[in-house]
């Protein structure tokens, strides 16, 4: 396994690939009830493979993650092998006690003393308002100075703006982490937030390398563009050495919840170096990218300027939808969502035509025009 650094933690050498445990085998379908043997079969093989990472969260397998990882360790007696990386569950704070009741939960469940890298999770504008009005750093701070946690950082869901303004309001934040891949490269934090990042000083974890698995299951044609570089290689590995690529990247965290998919990852982690992608190499995921690009519907980046909509209408993640149902040819899918998701609220049916959207995207979209044309093509 290849090991990196983060530059407030040079101390430490942390798996350039970490395990996700928000995806874990379950029983009947029913993400509570996770299917110990095989969870614990990957968990001792990611170990075994020199992952050192294990990312959990207060909501992950609505709850049970965190209690599945906190007895998988003990069972291994592996607490000193590995790092536990787990989140604070903002949406959920009311008042500033809340945020000690929370950690002290999760290190019951997790049956240590401490967690060793602890994220403020799922951060956008409102969140991180939270933080400021009920004293969110402070207990950060108050945290790490009694060694409940280790180090302090947080996942991000928000414009570049958003980001950056997160970035810049703590000076003791140690590492962040982003969704990052080849096809995401303008969304959200992005690679913009990357770079930032950097000049910060900042360790970066990129979450979604594989945007949810779906840059594993890719269309015919893009791997025939794969196919056309001389040396054979899975859709997977293209996808992860674009990441581990890049040189403000510490880790990539996938949700491995199969054997061989940990073991694909591994391969492909452990002999991804930094700065090694040749120009011949980015030009076929260039050529990847523009494939997938040319069939999206709109071109929203998600950079959530348009938001909030006076009437509820959550246009990036609508758009989204939209872009993702053409691009990976996964309409019934797509469709299903959406009626789960937007048909009661939230989606184009609350659109009034009103306008105030067009003059704050920077792609220059006419959002409502194509909130109609979204509504046609998941209404069908």
């Amino acid at each position: 396994m290849q090991y990196r650094t983060f530059p407030k933690i040079n101390e430490l050498q942390v798996s350039a690939l970490g395990l996700g445990c928000m995806r874990l085998p379950v029983i009947d379908g029913d993400p509570a009830r996770i299917d110990k043997p095989k969870a614990d079969a990957v968990f001792e093989a990611a170990l075994e493979a020199g992952v050192n990472y294990f990312d959990t969260a207060w909501p992950y397998h609505k709850g049970m993650s965190e209690v599945w990882l906190g007895e998988a360790v003990e069972q291994f007696s592996a607490r000193d092998k590995l790092y536990i990386a787990s989140k604070s569950p903002v949406w959920l704070v009311q008042e500033e006690s809340d945020w000690e009741k929370f950690l002290d939960q999760q290190l019951k469940k997790l049956k240590t003393s401490h967690i060793d890298f602890y994220l403020m999770h799922a951060l956008n504008r409102d969140r991180w308002n939270t933080i400021l009005q009920k004293g969110g750093l402070e207990f950060l701070a108050k945290a790490k100075r009694d060694g409940r946690i280790k180090h302090a950082g947080f996942s991000f869901h928000d414009s570049y703006k958003v980001f950056k303004d997160i970035v810049d309001g703590w000076d003791d934040w140690e590492f962040c982490q982003i969704q990052y891949n080849y096809l995401d490269e303008e969304y959200q934090a992005g690679a913009a937030g990357l770079r930032y990042a950097e000049e910060k000083a900042l360790g970066v974890i990129v979450m979604e390398p594989l945007r949810g698995g779906a840059l594993a299951n890719i269309p015919k044609a893009v791997l025939d563009i794969f196919a056309a570089y001389g040396k054979p290689r899975i859709a997977v590995e293209w996808a992860l050495r674009h990441v581990l690529d890049r040189q403000e990247v510490v880790m990539a965290l996938s949700g491995m919840g199969k054997m061989q998919e940990l073991w694909e990852n591994v391969a492909i982690a452990s002999s991804a170096r930094i700065n090694s992608i040749s120009r011949a190499e980015r030009a076929i995921l260039d050529k990847a990218k523009a494939w997938f690009d040319a069939r999206m519907a709109v071109p929203c980046t998600g950079c959530g300027y348009c938001k909030p909509c006076p009437f509820g209408v959550n246009i990036p993640e609508v758009f989204g939808l939209w872009n993702r149902a053409l691009m990976f040819d996964n309409r019934e899918k797509a469709r299903r969502s959406y009626k789960s998701e937007f048909a009661a609220a939230g989606g184009p049916l609350d659109c009034t035509q009103c306008g105030q959207c067009i003059p704050l995207c920077p792609q220059g979209i006419n959002i409502p025009a194509k909130l109609r044309e979204s509504r046609q093509f998941f209404e069908l």
